[in-house]
């Protein structure tokens, strides 16, 4: 206890002791600045204070004068890129504008209605400031003038609508042509290039030439592959147009089995083939598909002239049969893609077509008749001659096939030229055009040739909007000037 009563008085001492008698902590002394006078010697000295007024003086002069050149200029560089002459120079536009009030002299613009807005030389070089352009990115093809003397009717906006800056255009397609290195097929591929698409041409060279397509072997928008349609083959494209398939007498009967199974099974090992590839292919990858068919699907017809409606009267054992069966058959097989898995189909039945770039000796009567008759023999009839077909030049028929690609109708349509000749009236035009002494030579006629053949085109006409343009008369020279330079390049070849 006693012990504990000496700490309790120690701590009493320690608490009585006076706050003075501690060693209290305190901080550095500040140092006080005449920092007035400093700060105003500092300024002073060395001429300091008159750089600061000479800065000051600078910027407000800078930004007193520029928003004034800015107003003044504004309606110059709107409209004038470096290089080229103003634009008010060119339509005689006479317009002030006043700096303070803008807005209000913006109205005063005077167009000439001769003049319009856009040059040729101008419409490229047009630059609207922000606040005042015309166009925006998302309404190019947009024209609205208040003005009284702008533009306001329909017609006057469509005639400057073709002159915008940019104009948007068409989307490029990457299509696939199977036999594109074909009599058509290579009229078609030409037409798909040059409106900007990209092309792959899928053949064999069965039928077609090389020289046909070779013309386009340097463009990038081409793409050959040298490909057997009755195997697969994997692509990514748009639209397919599917034309591979012997379409001569002479090529179809030569190889019977390989031309039927270009269409379709044929069912020795349930191999697919041909057509159903094709149509595997647009559904895998959701393309567009069209079918170069022929009026070869109504037989010998008993209808004339034939509508698509008609159903035919086709032999399916004839010699011809691999021809005319596999086209329908290919028919059938595109229809039950469209029904069946929503395969976006087109199907084209094609009437005869002549033109440069045919097969010389392809068994078909127009190449026959020309070719025997540059080469001074007499041209082959067969039968009494009284047979009747109806010829296209192929350019009709690759507009006829793009406008059924292009358009919302499935079809069948018939593609071809409603005039009719008999065969030895198609002796005479060809006489006229090439040599009046050539001579005809009759033989007997083949197996299965159809008697007349014409097409209806009234379903044409009225959903694509499309017919031929060009007579035997005007197309024969064409196809003509094409085969004499080839004959004479051939016998050149020969030594003859």
């Amino acid at each position: 206890m006693k012990h504990l009563h000496k700490h309790s008085s120690i701590y009493k001492k320690d608490e009585e002791i006076p706050i003075s008698q501690n060693k209290s902590y305190s901080p550095k002394s500040t140092k006080h600045h005449k920092s007035f006078s400093r700060s105003l010697n500092y300024i002073l000295k060395e001429q300091r204070f008159m750089f600061i007024i000479v800065g000051i003086l600078i910027g407000s002069v800078f930004f007193i004068i520029k928003p004034a050149f800015l107003s003044s200029s504004g309606s110059e560089t709107s409209v004038r890129r470096s290089g080229h002459t103003p634009l008010t120079e060119k339509m005689n536009l006479e317009t002030e504008i006043d700096s303070e009030n803008p807005l209000e002299d913006r109205n005063e613009l005077e167009i000439d209605s001769k003049d319009r807005i856009f040059s040729d030389e101008d419409k490229n070089i047009v630059d609207f400031d922000s606040k005042d352009r015309i166009f925006s990115d998302d309404d190019k093809n947009i024209v609205d003038f208040d003005s009284k003397d702008g533009i306001s009717s329909d017609e006057d906006k469509s005639s400057v609508s073709g002159m915008i800056p940019g104009e948007i255009k068409r989307k490029r397609l990457r299509i696939v042509v199977t036999g594109g290195s074909g009599f058509v097929g290579s009229h078609l591929v030409d037409k798909l290039i040059g409106r900007s698409d990209e092309v792959i041409v899928i053949d064999n060279f069965f039928t077609g030439r090389k020289e046909n397509v070779v013309h386009h072997f340097g463009d990038s928008r081409f793409e050959f592959i040298r490909h057997d349609v009755v195997e697969p083959i994997l692509l990514e494209v748009d639209q397919i147009y599917h034309l591979a398939c012997p379409a001569s007498p002479v090529h179809y009967k030569y190889n019977p089995v390989k031309t039927i199974i270009s269409f379709f099974v044929f069912d020795i090992s349930t191999n697919v083939m041909g057509t159903l590839n094709m149509l595997g292919l647009a559904k895998r990858i959701g393309a567009r598909f069209l079918i170069t068919s022929t009026s070869e699907v109504y037989g010998d017809p008993l209808e004339h002239p034939q509508k698509e409606t008609y159903w035919g009267n086709v032999n399916p054992i004839g010699e011809r049969s691999c021809y005319d069966e596999g086209k329908r058959v290919s028919e059938t097989l595109a229809m039950d893609y469209h029904r069946g898995a929503g395969v976006e189909v087109r199907i084209a039945r094609i009437f005869n077509t002549y033109g440069p770039r045919m097969c010389l000796d392809d068994g078909r009567v127009v190449s026959n008749f020309v070719a025997q008759a540059i080469r001074k023999q007499p041209m082959t009839v067969y039968g009494d001659g009284k047979q009747t077909r109806s010829f296209q030049y192929v350019s009709d028929l690759v507009d006829g096939l793009v406008a059924l690609m292009e358009g919302e109708h499935v079809g069948p349509f018939n593609l071809g030229n409603p005039g009719e000749f008999t065969m030895l009236e198609l002796a005479e035009v060809v006489k006229e055009v090439i040599d009046p002494s050539s001579t005809i030579e009759f033989r007997p006629n083949t197996a299965d040739d159809p008697h007349k053949r014409k097409p209806d085109i009234t379903k044409a006409k009225e959903l694509l909007n499309w017919e031929p343009k060009i007579s035997l008369k005007e197309g024969l020279p064409r196809m003509v000037s094409d085969f004499r330079n080839r004959i004479l390049n051939e016998d050149e070849g020969k030594g003859t």
